[in-house]
């Protein structure tokens, strides 16, 4: 039981002296027991039992029909309409010749002029794969200006270069060259789900890249958040197995053997991609290099021959999640609140008489919607029941009404 002891006691008691003058014998339970919690310590509170009556269409909430401040992690398919896996891929010609064109390609569902899905970009730390100033003074570097941006948004001050796994007794691989896979802001909206997306290449042949998140921890945290490495394996999703890693690294011969496929960076919503690596696994697309046409002198826009990949593969499968503010709204109607009806077919007459005669002992009426109102008396929320619940004296009704923002 507790107690209110000392001055404690003694403000409480010329409180709620003060508020028994001044109300003249008007009080409610719920300004009583508000007065007298100021005053009570830890964990113990009273309840105003048995609530205010509402004889109108307002009735305000208690103590204890809000719950606030709860956090929910939703899930949800990465790409338009929320589904979780693209197969068909598309570029707009107007933005690929445009001048944006040569820094990247905007990837979409179904035609240019629905909504994009993610970007492609091909990036060189020293500017090959775009015109060398040696041979066209215009030329803005293009592919340098794409690593140059990555790497500022990804990488440490101190670092210059992307730096994937490799087999070799060093354990890294510097690259100067990059490819990115951009998602649209809109798209993943707090962070990409780690684990839980595929993308599908093809070229000469087939292969599918993964993350390595394992249980979505990661032992790499950098300036741009969690960073995972890409790998090559399956999800098997829809399964109570874990995703199966088929090898960290490229196989078979060349520039990209034993060099990771690139990282991955759920919280901003990029996969760095590593072009040898690629093009040793996955080899030519339409008889073009994934790693593309690097010469001083060219002006190749690289991120079409990863693009060709992408839509040959036809699946990129990926979902995102956030956190969502959740309040909970227990809305009450007592068995001797809601029965009659503000609608004008209620009553019939000059005098106000009931439509029904029976309404005058046994009104019946029925819920269909719940507003909820703030201080000020406006409204800022609506909820619809699925159906009509029928309210009377003998009847109470409890409605959980749920808001995510």
């Amino acid at each position: 039981m507790a107690t209110i002891q000392g001055q404690a006691g003694v403000n409480l008691s010329q409180e709620l002296a003060t508020y028994l003058s001044e109300n003249q014998g008007n009080y409610t339970s719920e300004q009583l027991t508000q007065i007298i919690n100021q005053y009570l310590s830890g964990g113990d509170k009273l309840g105003s039992t048995g609530g205010q009556i509402s004889n109108g269409i307002y009735k305000s909430f208690g103590e204890f029909d809000q719950i606030t401040g709860k956090v929910e992690v939703v899930t949800t398919g990465l790409w338009s309409g929320d589904t979780g896996s693209l197969r068909t891929f598309y570029t707009s010609s107007a933005q690929v010749a445009a001048t944006s064109g040569k820094y990247y390609y905007n990837v979409y569902d179904t035609a240019a002029t629905s909504s994009v899905q993610f970007s492609i970009a091909y990036g060189n730390r020293t500017g090959l794969g775009s015109p060398a100033l040696s041979g066209d003074d215009t030329s803005t570097l293009e592919t340098k200006a794409t690593y140059a941006q990555y790497k500022q948004i990804l990488l440490e001050t101190d670092d210059s270069q992307f730096t994937f796994v490799s087999s070799s007794a060093a354990g890294t691989h510097d690259s100067d060259a990059i490819y990115v896979i951009n998602v649209a802001r809109g798209r993943y909206k707090e962070k990409m789900d780690a684990g839980n997306w595929s993308l599908k290449l093809t070229g000469t042949r087939t292969i599918t890249l993964i993350d390595d998140s394992g249980k979505k921890f990661s032992d790499s945290v950098g300036k741009a958040g969690r960073v995972f490495n890409v790998v090559e394996g399956r999800l098997k999703l829809g399964t109570e197995d874990e995703a199966s890693t088929n090898t960290t690294y490229a196989t078979g011969s060349g520039d990209g053997q034993g060099q990771g496929f690139g990282l991955f960076y759920p919280d901003q919503g990029l996969i760095v991609l590593n072009p040898n690596a690629l093009q040793n696994a996955a080899g030519s697309v339409y008889g073009s290099s994934l790693v593309g046409s690097l010469a001083t002198n060219a002006s190749a826009k690289n991120q079409q021959y990863l693009f060709d990949a992408i839509a040959q593969g036809g699946d990129f499968e990926a979902r995102r999640t956030e956190n969502v503010s959740t309040s909970h709204y227990f809305v009450r109607a007592t068995n001797r609140e809601f029965n009659f009806s503000n609608n004008p077919s209620f009553i019939t007459g000059s005098d106000g008489s009931f439509a029904e005669s029976t309404f005058e002992t046994n009104p019946n009426t029925f819920i269909t919607t719940v507003g909820l109102y703030n201080n000020s008396n406006e409204m800022i929320a609506v909820a619809k029941t699925s159906q009509p619940i029928p309210k009377s004296f003998d009847k109470e009704v409890l409605i959980k009404v749920k808001l995510d923002f």
